[in-house]
């Protein structure tokens, strides 16, 4: 992993005690869920989703991948998606850069598809905007993590999940265009990389047998 995503890493693991108890019940029943699987099939598929896959949805897969690369946990795959699709907002983006994560634009344009690294070695993250049945992503057997109440009411039924569960995040667009924009991303994307470091943390923990 990258020294200053390390750091950063290593700063959300310690700060766990500021995940609320509610959330932390929600985040050990994701765990236990993804133990359960990864022994049972050895591969788990995470699909993040939320309305647009611009913002929230984007930072934690990244998060999520970077977490279990972390922890050395193998078979873990994580994707996003919308019910929507319009672009990987540029301010989520720099949320991630400022984290530590290196990243590089490989198609300009109105929805840029970007590549995200989290270590030298590890395969990096292709992300761009896209609905949530995009060929890009499985189609059965996933665990659909809704992100947004919007995409939670719109998607009664995710057509392919194995699993289905809603961990929402309040979303960053309220801010944008003001003072806070910056400040207010860069929050939201600690919050979700916290949460995820604290599932996989849980997996690490939970005895294979």
């Amino acid at each position: 992993m990258f020294e200053k995503l390390k750091r950063t890493s290593e700063s959300l693991i310690g700060d766990s005690e500021r995940i609320l108890e509610d959330r932390k019940s929600l985040l050990a029943e994701l765990s236990m869920y993804i133990k359960e699987k990864l022994i049972s099939s050895k591969e788990v598929h995470l699909v993040f989703i939320c309305t647009h896959n611009s913002r929230r949805s984007h930072l934690a897969q990244v998060w999520a991948q970077a977490a279990a690369n972390y922890f050395k946990i193998t078979g873990i795959m994580t994707y996003s998606g919308g019910t929507q699709k319009t672009a990987f907002n540029a301010s989520a983006v720099n949320a991630l850069k400022k984290a530590g994560f290196k990243i590089s634009i490989l198609e300009d344009g109105k929805n840029p598809k970007y590549k995200i690294k989290f270590a030298k070695k590890a395969d990096p993250a292709i992300c761009f905007s896209k609905v949530y049945s995009h060929k890009d992503n499985p189609t059965d057997g996933f665990v659909a993590i809704m992100t947004c109440s919007d995409a939670d009411e719109a998607c009664p039924i995710v057509e392919g999940a194995h699993y289905r569960t809603t961990i929402k995040y309040e979303d960053p667009k309220k801010y944008d265009g003001t003072d806070m924009e910056a400040t207010a991303y860069e929050e939201r994307s600690l919050q979700i990389g916290r949460e995820m470091f604290y599932v996989f943390k849980l997996v690490a923990a939970i005895p294979s047998s």
